[in-house]
């Protein structure tokens, strides 16, 4: 089961209520969850391709070009 991504906005009970209900999007979860894995690589002062492979080992069926769109993604 993934972890809340979104903790700062609602608290765990309400993620779990909503992903039970089908009310996210979990597209949109997920990219939201490689951009912040990106940014705290990217703070830790590695390389944009370094921090991009640090997500492929959580994301690893994801292509390193896929990720680069959905951290630049605007």
């Amino acid at each position: 089961m993934m972890r809340n991504p979104i903790s700062e906005f609602v608290s765990d009970e309400i993620f779990t209520q909503l992903r039970a209900n089908r009310l996210l999007d979990e597209k949109q979860l997920r990219d939201y969850h490689i951009r912040q894995i990106f940014r705290h690589a990217r703070s830790l002062k590695l390389s944009a391709a370094d921090a991009i492979e640090r997500v492929q080992v959580e994301y690893p069926y994801l292509q390193f070009d896929t990720i680069r769109k959905i951290v630049y993604r605007k």
